[in-house]
């Protein structure tokens, strides 16, 4: 890329490089996240009009009705749902950098179906609560994400397609493992778990909403500092040794903050697909950047969820599906458009 399709921000020692695609990409990304937002918190039982909304967030408003439900009920979704998608996209980035593969999602390489085994052990085992529920889906997610990484370690090296297969693999005993759960519970606590599984925004509260904001901006600064070492990790093992990177620590601690940005995320609204798989791979296409899209993905990620959202309350016949499956049977889809269209899967 030529130097005059990109400029570098010097900050003391720090400096950024800035891509003014990538720049326009992402300012455009976040008004339609913004415009969706505004149209989700109008969006409900109550139907409010744009000027409701923003009067209701302020308080300027003379609707005290709207005032209430916009800031009680419906922007905590609204902020869960923008703090998981920008986790998931930004998780999906890291995931598909390490492993070089499109296919390397955290939904895919069974790092979410880890974080959903805690979360049914605890429904199931235990009739835990949300606390204790999203706490096991978190702990869970780590350690799924430290037998994968150790198993796929060969040569003292990982990555590849060997982390994706052995991702796989152990997705697909823990997916077991989970029916087996669901089978010994009784009915209302294998409901319970079925809702959870099925991922959704519903009811969510700033129970849920703080936590996942709190969580994605303390890994963000992690992502950030290696987002130079990732991109030369793309270049191949040796190449980056050759320009002193550390190529195994720096791939366990962005293994570990994608494991973390997915377990936030599944802990917040359940396990969701398809946004970790897709967010990165479209923010790469608009932005034409040979750089890891971490802030790009995330933003996408918050785009392609809220618009899901949008979608699944938008549904005619009243079919209010819980996000997570509406992104699933969207993900599915796009899965096959891509496996049809790549020749390097």
């Amino acid at each position: 890329m030529s130097a005059a399709s990109s400029s570098a921000l010097r900050l003391g020692p720090l400096s950024v490089l800035l891509r003014p695609r990538a720049v326009v990409v992402c300012i455009v990304l976040l008004l339609v996240a913004l415009a969706l937002g505004i149209v989700l918190l109008g969006t409900g039982t109550l139907p409010f009009s744009a000027s409701e909304v923003i009067a209701g967030l302020f308080g300027t408003g003379d609707n005290a009705t709207a005032e209430r439900v916009i800031l009680r009920v419906r922007l905590p979704r609204l902020v869960t749902a923008i703090f998981v998608g920008a986790s998931l996209g930004m998780a999906g980035s890291i995931f598909q950098s390490i492993s070089r593969n499109a296919l390397g999602s955290p939904d895919v390489i069974g790092f979410t179906t880890g974080a959903a085994t805690g979360a049914i052990v605890q429904i199931i085992l235990f009739n835990a609560g949300p606390l204790q529920t999203s706490l096991a889906a978190v702990a869970a997610g780590l350690a799924t994400a430290v037998v994968v990484f150790l198993l796929s370690m060969k040569a003292r090296a990982t990555g590849g397609y060997r982390l994706v297969l052995v991702g796989i693999g152990v997705g697909a005993i823990l997916s077991g493992f989970n029916t087996v759960l669901l089978v010994m519970g009784d009915l209302d606590q294998a409901m319970s778990a079925q809702l959870w599984l099925a991922g959704s925004l519903n009811t969510r509260t700033w129970a849920h909403a703080v936590p996942a904001a709190l969580g994605f901006l303390i890994v963000l600064p992690v992502a950030i500092l290696h987002a130079r070492r990732i991109d030369l990790l793309e270049m191949g093992d040796d190449a980056a040794k050759q320009l002193g990177i550390r190529v195994e620590p720096t791939r366990l601690a962005m293994v570990m903050a994608a494991v973390a940005l997915t377990a936030i995320a599944t802990a917040a609204a359940g396990p969701i697909a398809f946004v970790a798989l897709a967010a990165p791979q479209l923010a790469r296409r608009l932005t034409a950047s040979p750089q890891v899209p971490l802030l790009s993905g995330a933003i996408m990620g918050v785009v392609l969820l809220l618009a899901a959202d949008l979608l699944s309350q938008r549904l005619p016949l009243n079919a209010n599906m819980p996000i997570g499956l509406t992104t699933g049977l969207l993900g599915g889809l796009y899965l096959l458009w891509l496996l049809s269209r790549s020749r390097r899967i």
